[in-house]
Order: structure tokens, then C-alpha cells, then sequence
């Protein structure tokens, strides 16, 4: 057999790079330094991944739980002037800037539509606007790649930072959306952004952005609280609509934003603005590991795939679904149906706004409480050195 037509068919049997062909990026949720140094990164790019995202619970992990960072945080033990968050800038921005090199080929590749690596602002800051605008111009000069995007929370306080920096050229991830109205508005801070950049004779062409939409966090909390409703009902029509609802929303949720995006980037408005070479700020989907184990592996990207979509998944899942996902155009399909899942989930006496609430601020939460593990590793390990 000719081995380059068998390299052939099996790259065009590889579901990752199937869903290039269909229009959406995949991105790897992780970042490690032996990633970068060990050629796996290289690896998985010729494979089909298109970017990398990180937050403070993946650098928490990728420190404390190897000791490939030992050396650098021993030479850090000697500086008197950092602190735990210091010297974590220090080795995050080394690691960033690493993956950023790796992928700019691949940015240059894409024409700036791909090869990105996003680094996140302290969590410490996602209620405080001017300390986050800061901490992101400060993030964004240290690191110095133009393949970097700096991660901003989708909170009320960081909305007017995100138009800010987009107006500035600063490349945003607008992480934690969970409400397509929320979602909405960090849209229309977006072209808000461009349309100053341009103004001010910005090349918008080299703006980008996109809006982290999360995914299985909205079942799990949802599904937890039909639970709850199941377990208290004596009425079988309604014990069987109630489950009905369970692992969908999530789903159409996602839909229905996707929905709001293709208005939103087909208005005049955006059309001027791409005519000039903007971008359109992609959504992107997060949290899109299965929590639930009575569901699919991979169902959180099998189900959410169409043109101008990006879906970051962590290593696990990555390999699932290049090892037996089913790329399809699936997120255009049956929009009808999302709408009688939120319908019905309202109709239960669930209301979708208090549960995006929730989770946005227990979101905040969690990111702050894996900062402050991921400062406490860095000072045990910094200290280690010390003593």
C-alpha cells in the first residue's frame, strides 16, 4: 500500500481536523511547560489543534502536581522583591510567550485567525474594573506576542474593560459567559471596541477576540435541580417531562447564543466594519468536558459544531473525541427544539437567569479559590529552595 495515500486517509479520518473542515477551531485547554519543551504542542498543532487556553486551576495543577517548574522558582527563591503572585507572572508569561512562538506559524498561517494562547487576569480582580483594565495592558506589554489573548471575566465590571481594550488593539477572551444576554452585551462591547480602533486609524484586521461560553457547568447545576424536582413528584406525566429537560439545556442553551451571533456579526454595522477586515469575535465553547458519566463523552462537542465556533477541551476530552467523535454540523440543527428546552425549563419553574447568576459568581469563586492554591503552591515551592 502507498504510504502516503494511508497518511492521507487518515488524517481525512481525523475528526479534529474534520472540524476545521467544517468551520470551527479546536483549542487545547492546558498548558505545561513539558508541552512546550518536549514537542508535544508541535505535535498536536499538526494534528488539528488551533490554540491554547489556560486559567489559574491548570497552572495550579501543572505546578504543583510535577516538578517541572522547580528549577525556575529556584532561581525566583532569590529575588527579594517578588512575591507569591510575582513570581507566578513570571512563570506563567515564560510559558505563554513559549506556546505563543510555537503557534505563530499557524497564526500567520490562519491570517490571525488562529495560533492564539490566552493568559488570564487575576481572579482576585473580577469585580474591580480599573484593577483588571491594569493588570491586562501590564499582561499583554510583558508578554509581547501579538498571538496572545488576555482573558477577562464577563462580569458587569468587566464589560467596560473589555471595550476599552479591544479599543486599544489588546486581543480579549471574554471568559465565564453563561447568559445569552450577558453574552449579548459582551458582543456589543466588542464592536463598540472596533469601531473606536478604527476611528483612531487602528488596523482592525489585527484585533481578535472571542467569548468563552460555558457549557457542562449550565447541566450540572440544572440537571442537580430537576433532580430535586423528580424526587418529590408523584405525578408521572410530569416526573417524565422533568426529565425530559435533563442534559439539554446546556446544548441549547449554546444554540440559541449562536443564534444571537449570527445576527449580531450580519448587521450593517459589523459589515462596514468587516469590510475594513475585521474579525468576528467567535464564541467559544468551554467547560465542555462531560461531568455526568451516563452521558456521551464527547457530547458537548459533537453538539455544538458550525462555521466561526471555537471549542477548547481539555486533554482528555481532546483525545476522546479524535479517537470516536462524529463531526457533523450540528449546531444549527433543530433550533426549534433548543427553544422548547428553555421553554419547558421555565415552565418547570426554573429560571435560567437565576442559574446563570449562580454560576457566574460561583465561577468567580472557583477561579479565585484555584488562584490562591496555585499562589500557595508557588510560595511552598519557592520557600522549598529558601530554606
Amino acid at each position: 500500500m502507498n504510504p502516503v495515500g494511508t497518511l492521507e486517509t487518515a488524517k481525512a479520518a481525523n475528526p479534529l481536523t474534520q472540524l476545521t473542515s467544517l468551520g470551527q477551531s479546536i483549542w487545547l485547554d492546558y498548558i505545561r511547560r513539558d508541552l512546550l519543551t518536549g514537542g508535544e504542542l508541535q505535535r498536536l498543532i499538526a494534528d488539528g489543534v488551533r490554540g491554547v487556553t489556560s486559567n489559574p486551576s491548570i497552572f495550579e495543577k501543572a505546578i504543583d502536581g510535577s516538578t517541572l517548574y522547580q528549577d525556575f522558582l529556584d532561581v525566583l527563591a532569590t529575588r527579594s522583591d517578588l512575591d507569591a503572585k510575582g513570581r507566578y507572572e513570571l512563570l506563567a508569561i515564560r510559558d505563554i510567550q513559549d506556546a505563543a512562538d510555537v503557534l505563530r506559524p499557524l497564526y500567520q498561517s490562519s491570517k490571525k485567525r488562529d495560533g492564539y494562547v490566552s493568559l488570564e487576569v487575576s481572579p482576585y480582580l473580577a469585580h474591580d474594573g480599573s484593577g483588571t483594565l491594569d493588570e491586562a495592558r501590564r499582561l499583554w506589554k510583558s508578554v509581547a506576542r501579538e498571538n496572545v489573548m488576555i482573558k477577562v471575566p464577563g462580569t458587569p465590571e468587566g464589560i467596560p474593560v473589555i471595550r476599552q481594550l479591544i479599543s486599544e488593539g489588546i486581543n480579549v477572551n471574554v471568559t465565564l459567559l453563561f447568559a445569552q444576554a450577558v453574552y449579548e452585551e459582551v458582543a456589543a462591547a466588542y464592536i463598540d471596541g472596533v469601531e473606536k480602533f478604527a476611528a483612531t486609524g487602528g488596523d482592525v484586521s489585527k484585533i481578535a477576540s472571542v467569548a468563552s461560553f460555558f457549557i457542562s457547568r449550565i447541566d450540572s447545576l440544572v440537571d442537580s435541580m430537576l433532580d430535586e424536582q423528580i424526587k418529590k413528584e408523584s405525578d408521572h406525566i410530569r416526573t417524565v417531562k422533568l426529565q425530559s429537560i435533563q442534559g439539554k439545556v446546556a446544548i441549547a442553551n449554546g444554540k440559541l447564543t449562536y443564534e444571537a451571533y449570527q445576527r449580531i456579526f450580519s448587521t450593517p454595522r459589523w459589515n462596514a466594519l468587516a469590510a475594513k477586515g475585521g474579525q468576528t469575535q467567535r464564541v467559544l465553547w468551554a467547560s465542555t468536558s462531560t461531568k455526568n458519566p451516563h452521558y456521551r463523552d464527547v457530547v458537548y462537542i459533537e453538539e455544538l459544531i458550525g462555521p466561526d465556533t471555537v471549542d477548547t477541551a481539555p486533554p482528555a476530552t481532546l483525545e476522546a473525541f479524535r479517537a470516536h467523535g462524529n463531526p457533523r454540523l450540528s449546531l444549527t440543527e433543530n433550533v426549534t427544539g433548543a427553544r422548547k428546552t428553555m421553554a419547558d425549563l421555565a415552565s418547570v419553574g426554573i429560571s435560567m437567569k437565576e442559574v446563570t447568576d449562580k454560576l457566574t459568581a460561583d465561577g468567580v469563586k472557583l477561579f479565585a479559590d484555584a488562584f490562591r492554591t496555585l499562589l500557595d503552591a508557588v510560595d511552598k515551592n519557592t520557600k522549598r529552595k529558601a530554606s
